[in-house]
């Protein structure tokens, strides 16, 4: 059916080069007991699912138990267009006959969070919420879609840092992620090799991280990752919050303001290591 939406889908060879882990044998009970077994006449495609049990599972071990259920013929999945050839899977009981009425209702509305013009407007509503709080902690944005910095320029590749922040005469390179998925490896390896180019701790700001890129990528290499938890929605849409809340239990919210618990924690871990 074409493209997947690529908030629900990564190519197969990623999951492929991930040894298969015991936590997918948990994960698929959990998952078939706690969603399909509560609700057998509901339906929820992949990225939700991968969602709703983050706490307890990366994304790619519930995604690996997904699709072995499927395998087993516990549960099934139906494929349904999002938008021009990009398709979408919902995830369903085998005896779910009337799922399509749902599913339909949902596509519509993740439709609707999944265009273009919302994500850039996700990006930049973060931006301006996270400068505001950090400042208040007195780091100031010395830098946007930064690709140099004090004589010293990135080459390798097209990409650039959200912000550089300082204080203390310690600046960060930092790159902010309001995403329901996580940041691509690829990506984080990059801005990385981009912190260490322009001599910057890396920070990385973000909706979800597994603890492996934590402590394997950014903390090996000195720096900081803020995670917090809820999508940020632009001013003016706690409607449409509230109602992705309602439809599909995802962690999304419309905050005038970054909670102060959020920063501080990078502020004590930043006062730690001065």
């Amino acid at each position: 059916m074409g493209n997947y939406y690529d908030e629900d889908y990564y190519p197969e060879d990623y999951y492929e080069e991930q040894p298969r882990d015991s936590n997918i044998d948990r994960a698929k009970i959990l998952i078939y007991t706690e969603l399909f077994e509560k609700e057998p006449e509901n339906v929820f495609y992949g990225r939700q699912i991968q969602v709703l049990f983050e706490d307890k599972f990366f994304h790619w071990i519930t995604e690996k138990a997904l699709k072995e259920l499927v395998a087993e013929g516990t549960i099934k999945y139906e494929e349904m267009v999002l938008k021009d050839k990009v398709s979408i899977r919902f995830y369903m009981t085998r005896n779910n006959r009337y799922w399509k009425r749902k599913a339909e209702s949902k596509r519509k509305l993740i439709a609707q969070y999944s265009t273009t013009e919302f994500g850039k407007a996700l990006g930049h509503h973060s931006e301006i919420l996270f400068d505001s709080a950090m400042a208040k902690y007195g780091f100031m944005p010395k830098g946007e879609n930064v690709k140099e910095y004090k004589g010293k320029k990135w080459t390798e590749t097209g990409h650039n840092l959200d912000r550089i922040y300082e204080r203390d005469g310690i600046a960060y390179g930092a790159e902010l992620k309001n995403t329901l998925s996580y940041i691509d490896r690829d990506e984080l390896e990059i801005k990385l090799e981009m912190c260490k180019t322009l001599e910057l701790k890396p920070l990385f700001i973000m909706r979800m991280a597994p603890k492996s890129y934590i402590w394997e990528y950014v903390g090996k290499e000195g720096g900081f990752s803020l995670i917090f938890k809820y999508q940020l929605y632009p001013f003016g849409f706690e409607w449409f919050a509230k109602e992705v809340r309602r439809e599909l239990a995802l962690p999304v919210d419309c905050p005038r303001v970054i909670e102060s618990g959020t920063i501080e924690r990078f502020f004590k871990w930043h006062e730690k290591n001065l």
